[in-house]
């Protein structure tokens, strides 16, 4: 949807999330989630949010003062048909802000239930006369196809009410949106159903007609690197974009937490008219060392070349690696300190560390060390110790530490 031309609109930031330790780590800059429950999305395979406990997951996401959209994504059959009824009667039951949906059968029942609804890149919505259909259907958003290019969003959104949201940043996906059979041809795991599992990931080698293995760069010839948009916000606000959106329903609460801090600082700088280049280039050097297959501008600036791939990435690289420490015993809410049992590695004042379980995502340094009732400065594994921590911690929460080396600064 276009503004005029002394109208600026900054969007909205969208952050994918798997779980309630997720959301936390993105509650200070995210303006809303999206996630998914253990049915009905491309990502059940890896959630933490059922339909038991969804109602809970919307009331402190609102709490926080976010929105929360509901993936329900995946293609629809007969047989899923009750359940279908079930998901999006827990949602308006959950009072979810949206559904995320492409199969009429799931916009249609949605609507029903008065959900709004917003449209999947599955859908692969390409044009204006398709954004203004779901319009008419009663859709509020569409996440756009990722194949489009900025001039086309641009267009699209001149001539179209609708809101538009794309994604931003996050793993590229090989195939056309909603599109990809690889997983279902080779392993019987249907990618539009929720079970990618990522072949386009594999190792392959490129045979001749006679058998013969082809000399070429790199093993990973079907791996995308990841999009990265940063650089690009004012381009973005430009084409009428309504809403940045980020991959990562399969992400850890880390990666979470870094990309939307670093999101939310360039979207600062802009809505403050002090973006530049050169400002925000250094936050995209800092998101590198989360795991990526190093970063591309997809589809927004023309076609993508051998060079928008990752033909030498295994799987996910960072060069940022967390060393398990040990456990957390206990937590004193009046001392705001933990007891920590360093099962795997000693810690030192200073060391970065996270800690980290189903509800817990907390990133601080250590400014001290006590040890039956002395505070030291270092100490071996296999010591119970005493930590000041900034937030709510919990049994049983595991104790990271980030390498120092290289752990952003």
């Amino acid at each position: 949807m276009s503004l005029d031309k002394n109208e600026v609109k900054i969007p909205e930031l969208v952050m994918g999330v798997r779980n309630l330790a997720a959301l936390k780590a993105c509650r200070e800059n995210a303006d809303a989630v999206y996630f998914s429950v253990d049915r009905l999305s491309l990502r059940s395979r890896a959630q933490e949010i059922s339909t038991e406990n969804l109602a809970d997951f919307v009331e402190e996401i609102h709490n926080n003062g976010m929105n929360g959209y509901l993936a329900v994504n995946s293609v629809i059959y007969p047989d899923n048909l009750n359940e279908l009824d079930e998901v999006l009667e827990c949602a308006a039951s959950a009072n979810v802000d949206a559904i995320i949906a492409w199969d009429p059968a799931t916009i249609i029942k949605a609507a029903d239930k008065d959900l709004r609804v917003h449209i999947s890149t599955q859908a692969n919505v390409s044009n204006q006369v398709t954004a203004e259909f779901y319009r008419s259907l009663g859709a509020s958003r569409v996440v756009l196809a990722r194949e489009l290019s900025l001039a086309q969003i641009k267009e699209i959104s001149e001539d179209t009410e609708i809101e538009l949201e794309v994604f931003v940043h996050g793993a590229m996906c090989q195939a056309i949106s909603g599109r990809c059979y690889l997983s279902a041809y080779l392993l019987g795991k249907s990618g539009n159903c929720g079970e990618c599992s990522q072949p386009c990931r594999w190792e392959w080698s490129l045979h001749s007609d006679n058998g013969a293995i082809v000399d070429i760069e790199g093993k990973y010839l079907m791996s995308a690197k990841d999009l990265c948009m940063i650089e690009h916000i004012p381009e973005l606000v430009d084409a009428g974009v309504d809403a940045f959106k980020v991959e990562g329903r399969l992400r850890n609460p880390g990666y979470t937490a870094t990309i939307s801090e670093y999101y939310r600082n360039a979207l600062d700088l802009f809505k403050e008219g002090k973006y530049e280049k050169s400002k925000v280039t250094p936050l995209k050097e800092r998101m590198a060392l989360e795991y990526n297959r190093g970063f591309s501008t997809g589809f927004y600036f023309g076609y993508p070349g051998p060079d928008s791939l990752a033909y030498d990435f295994d799987m996910n690289a960072s060069p940022v690696k967390r060393e398990a420490v040990g456990v957390v015993t206990n937590y004193y809410p009046k001392k705001a300190a933990a007891a920590v049992k360093l099962l795997e590695q000693g810690l030192e004042t200073g060391d970065t560390i996270i800690i980290e379980g189903n509800t817990t995502y907390l990133e601080q340094e250590v400014d001290s060390i006590l040890h039956e009732g002395e505070k030291v400065d270092s100490i071996e594994r296999g010591n119970e110790i005493g930590l000041a921590v900034d937030d709510v911690v919990r049994k049983n929460d595991r104790v990271f530490r980030i390498n120092k080396d290289i752990a952003r600064q």
